[in-house]
This record gives structure tokens, sequence and C-alpha cells, in this order.
């Protein structure tokens, strides 16, 4: 059911294609080209607002685009885990004819026509953190994901070191985060005497992390460690083990490491975390990428951000070098 749906999907993003296209041709020598009195504007499609991680993008994003007076960021929208609506939303921006759209795919199918649809209508396009089918766009910026699963892996090793059971929170399964997470994870643990004994999707958030981890508490799931792919999932899987019991048992691995107060850094200090590993939003990069583009200059066809694993240590230090609430 959901392949027919993302067909469908995309043959309707196919069909707008042409159309999109052939308008902006038709405006390219008398349209103002998104501009609002000579401010440079930017669209940005996010594509789930209910994550701690993308509430603190879309925060950051307007922090660092401020700083630009010549940079003007339209009201983000969100997608809220839906392809249709994000795909509706970025062909939205297209017709507003923004100088730069913004991209956080909720999954790369679906949002690789309207990508190419901008992109084709001569509009920059920027895809931060989730990747698309495609090379029509201008600049991506994110993380390496095969990189922090396998520190993620390598931290595991550390804290079982005779080997354990490990349940694995997955995002959303058809996301290339999600999927670069798993694999860099599984090739560092291999032949360390680590077994997965689960792995199940709960698409990155906290409810249906508890909802997960009570199940496998309920049917006696032996676990020595739990790797989540973000920290919402994390700390969701630690509240689960906790009301059971069993939370000092077992070790939780989170990913995000975001500098807020609920966040995976305080969840390292608090313990309730072993570790977690910085993924960099990207906003800052970002709002640099766009203040280039408005000055006529392109930025990096790909950014790579670094990480950081967060512990004990050193999450004191790294809270204050991300935390940008003092504006």
């Amino acid at each position: 059911m959901k392949r027919t749906a993302t067909s469908v999907l995309a043959a309707l993003c196919a069909a707008a294609l042409a159309g999109g296209c052939a308008s902006k041709t038709d405006s390219a020598d008398g349209g103002d080209s998104g501009k609002d009195g000579g401010q440079f504007v930017i669209g940005y499609s996010q594509s789930n607002n209910a994550e701690p991680y993308r509430q603190q993008l879309n925060k950051q994003l307007k922090h660092f685009v401020a700083r630009h007076e010549n940079l003007k960021l339209l009201p983000i929208t969100d997608a809220r885990q839906d392809n249709a609506t994000q795909v509706s939303q970025v062909q939205s921006f297209i017709q507003q004819k923004v100088d730069l759209l913004i991209v956080s795919p909720n999954e790369p199918a679906p949002l690789t026509p309207p990508v190419e649809q901008a992109c084709k209508a001569g509009i920059d396009v920027l895809i931060l953190d989730r990747t698309v089918n495609t090379d029509c766009y201008t600049s991506f910026i994110g993380g390496d994901n095969y990189a922090i699963g396998q520190k993620a892996g390598e931290a595991a090793v550390k804290a079982l070191p005779d080997g354990g059971n490990v349940a694995e929170l997955r995002g959303v399964l058809s996301a290339q985060p999600q999927i670069d997470r798993d694999k860099g994870f599984r090739d560092a643990v291999k032949g360390h005497g680590i077994k997965i004994v689960e792995a199940r999707e709960a698409k990155w958030t906290r409810p249906n992390a508890i909802k997960v981890m009570n199940q496998w508490l309920a049917r006696g799931t032996e676990i020595d460690l739990v790797y989540a792919h973000n920290d919402d999932m994390a700390i969701g899987a630690h509240g689960a083990a906790s009301g059971a019991g069993k939370a000092k048992s077992i070790k939780f691995l989170g990913i995000d490491g975001l500098a807020i107060p609920d966040g995976g850094i305080r969840a390292v200090q608090q313990g309730r975390l072993l570790s977690t590993f910085v993924y960099p939003t990207g906003a800052e990069e970002a709002a640099e990428a766009a203040y280039a583009l408005s000055q006529g200059k392109k930025p990096k066809k790909k950014q790579t951000l670094p990480t950081v694993e967060v512990t004990k240590a050193n999450a004191a230090k790294i809270y204050e070098e991300y935390d940008v609430s003092g504006g």
C-alpha cells in the first residue's frame, strides 16, 4: 500500500514538473524571482516538527538567518512526517518563486520530483540532513551517518567488552540517516560477541520508543544495551526501562547531542544515557550558504559536518559550545 501511494505521488509530482518549469521560464525576464523589497527570500520545508532535533534546527536556522539583514526566512512549514503534505508545501514555495528552497525530506523518493522541479525552474535548492534521489540541487549539508553509526558501535563494544545483547530503535526505515546509522553500527560490532536481539522502527519519536521498549520488556527479552538512532528514542527507552525497574541493568546510546534541557547532552550528564553523538543541525552552515547565494556566490556541493562523542567528562563543555538559547 505504501509503495503504491508513493508511486502515485511520484506520478503527480512528475506531472507538476512540466508545468512548474514552463511557468518559471515564462516569468524569467520580468518577475522578481522571489525578491521581497530587495531581500533574498528563503522557504524551508521541514519534515516533522514533533522531533526535538528538528525543533532545534528550526530555532537555530532562524537565529543564524537573522544575522543577515538581507535574508528573509518565510514561516517554516511542517510536513508532520507526511510525504504528500511535504510535496504540496514544497510546490507552494516554488509557486511563490522563493530565491532559495531548503528541504529536509521526510523520505527521499517522494520528495525527489518536487526538488527537481524547483531546480529546473531556476530556484536554488539546499538539501538539509536527509538526501533525495537526484543531484539536481545546489548544495547538501549533513552529517556522516555511517561514521556516527560506527562510533556508536565502537562505544557499544567498549561498554560490553565481553559481548552482550543489543536492542536497536530505528528511525524511519526508508530514510538514509537510519540506513547509514544501522549499517555503521552493525559493521562496528561485528566480531565482538554482540548480538542484536531486537530491532524495530520507532520513527524517531519518544512515544513510539516507549511503546516498543515496553513490548520488549514485557516479553522478557534480555537486553544489555539499547542503541537508538536518536536521543529522543533513547530517552524514551530509558523511561520505559525505569518504569519496569530495569534501567540500572541496561545501557543506553543515542544520537543528536542537542544542547537543550531535555536533550541528549543533559541525559548523559544525568546518567540516563551512557553517551550520545552530536549530529549538527547544519543550521549555521545553511544560513551562510543562503548568504553566499544572495551575494552571487555558490556554496560547496556537499558539506559533511563532523561529530563528537558526548560523555560525562565533556558534556558540560559541549553543551555550552552548542547552546544558542542566549540569542
